[in-house]
């Protein structure tokens, strides 16, 4: 059920800093625009897979399972780590000239996709949240669940691509320095390595 209470705790949600958003803005930042529209979406979409898992039972699975949760959450760090390496190591990525080096749409949806994918506390989520606001009485409780997910849904990709349009806005001011260019890699890839090892030090809550 659509309620105030459901839309001001998903936006307080999806307004708080996480992997998504920090990649949606690095991409604002470096690539324009549509790369941040595209990030956005890549990491909305990673929510489907989240969302089918609590749909299909396999969320009460995974929570109860030991090694899967491990398993993915080892899948989750590795990625992490691996575009903090990759963020730390690009010297073209934050160029303003147009003629720079760009990620292809595809690849910028992918990569956003994987990221929110590789997130287990992610269906855990779904699992904890999602289920608060369906009613016990409700007649179709599956379609209430995905009516709420709809919703969860654009208001991450709204949010997201607000983020990165803000992130572009500032772009020529902020990174037009060499010294600033190095600060934000170098923070980009800190924060990546940090959300990495924040999941590999986390529990099955």
């Amino acid at each position: 059920m659509l309620t105030p209470e459901f839309l001001l705790t998903s936006l307080i949600v999806v307004l708080i800093p996480g992997t998504g958003v920090l990649f949606t803005v690095s991409a604002g930042l470096t690539q324009g625009r549509m790369a941040s529209v595209y990030a956005a979406l890549g990491c909305t979409l990673g929510i489907v897979p989240h969302l089918l898992a609590t749909v299909l039972g396999l969320a009460a699975v995974l929570h109860t399972s030991a090694l899967a949760f491990e398993a993915l959450r080892l899948a989750g760090v590795l990625y992490l780590f691996y575009v903090a390496f990759a963020t730390w190591r690009d010297r073209s990525a934050f160029a303003v000239d147009s003629r720079a080096p760009r990620s292809s749409r595809a690849r910028l949806v992918v990569k956003a996709l994987l990221l929110n994918i590789l997130n287990p506390k992610l269906t855990l989520f779904f699992l904890a949240f999602l289920p608060q606001f369906v009613p016990a009485d409700a007649a179709h409780p599956l379609v209430t669940l995905l009516g709420l997910s709809g919703v969860f849904m654009a208001m991450t990709f709204a949010v997201f691509v607000v983020y990165g349009l803000l992130a572009h806005a500032f772009r020529r001011s902020v990174i037009e320095s060499s010294t600033v260019q190095a600060w934000l890699r170098r923070s980009f890839a800190a924060a990546f390595a940090g959300l990495g090892l924040k999941l590999a030090l986390s529990e099955r809550g």
